[in-house]
């Protein structure tokens, strides 16, 4: 029988990392993924033009692999464009969203901060969030395009010294405001989780994502189609993947992503 196939979405590798955390909780699943380098950056553009790329993005990967089931793996396009994926496809959709319900209830201090892209700062949907699960927090959301541009661009050849100094400059941003539970608001900051979490950890502050969160919701919606006969779904070519899109040839770094998270490189889709 042909595997059933778990997709992810994101403007670049963000999401990789929630990739590997699937891989641990879908075993028996083929997993592709799908990196918009052709649009990359999502979160500086403007609304309309995220919604495009992904309905774009998501009907090219949905008559390519036929996947069971889609993780927008990009906080930027969940934000902006996950309702708008769920009404064009009859696919479902679990998005990523910043953990702010989670680090609320982490925080003694009742301060927290978030780390995301400009798009999701500047949201409606981050001020409703905090809104609804940190109303009695005070929450201090902060940007970094530049940061995302290093992992996707730079950390393939970053040295040790020089993540953990890119990180560092993220943090102490953060230190004056007194925050004791840090969001990682944009998947692409996950790849530097282990240098988060070495200068956090010497603050005191706790650093929260929500793979574990959207991992356990994939999960869940798989399981209740199983159980309500749903047909599986799969594509017959191959083993588990990271497609790229864009124009050839596409740099190293992505077969250094690809080979990290044991994925075959491929064009397209």
């Amino acid at each position: 029988m042909v595997p059933e196939t778990v997709a992810f979405l994101d403007s670049g590798v963000g999401g990789l990392p929630y990739l590997a955390h699937a891989r641990r909780l879908l075993p028996g699943r083929r997993l592709v993924y799908v990196a918009d380098r052709e649009n990359f950056p999502y979160g500086e553009k403007d609304r309309t033009s995220i919604v495009s790329f992904a309905l774009s993005l998501a009907e090219r990967l949905i008559n390519r692999e036929h996947p069971a089931l889609v993780v927008v793996a990009c906080n930027t396009m969940s934000v902006v464009a996950l309702d708008h994926l769920r009404a064009r496809f009859p696919v479902p959709f679990v998005g990523v969203v910043p953990a702010v319900k989670p680090a609320a209830s982490l925080s003694r201090r009742k301060r927290v901060g978030v780390l995301a892209t400009r798009q999701t700062v500047e949201g409606e949907y981050l001020r409703n969030l905090i809104l609804r699960h940190a109303a009695g927090c005070e929450v201090v959301s902060l940007s970094s395009s530049a940061l995302v541009e290093f992992v996707e661009k730079g950390l393939s050849r970053a040295s040790p010294r020089e993540r953990e100094e890119r990180v560092r400059g993220e943090v102490d941003r953060f230190l004056s405001e007194g925050i004791d539970a840090l969001v990682l608001g944009c998947t692409h900051f996950l790849h530097l989780e282990p240098e988060f979490r070495l200068l956090l950890d010497t603050e005191g502050i706790a650093l929260v994502d929500s793979r574990e969160g959207v991992t356990r919701q994939a999960v869940r919606l798989l399981q209740e189609s199983a159980r309500q006969g749903g047909a599986r779904h799969g594509s017959p070519d191959g083993p588990d993947a990271l497609y790229v899109t864009g124009p050839l040839p596409l740099e190293e770094r992505y077969q250094w992503f690809a080979g990290q998270f044991d994925l075959e490189l491929r064009a397209g889709p």
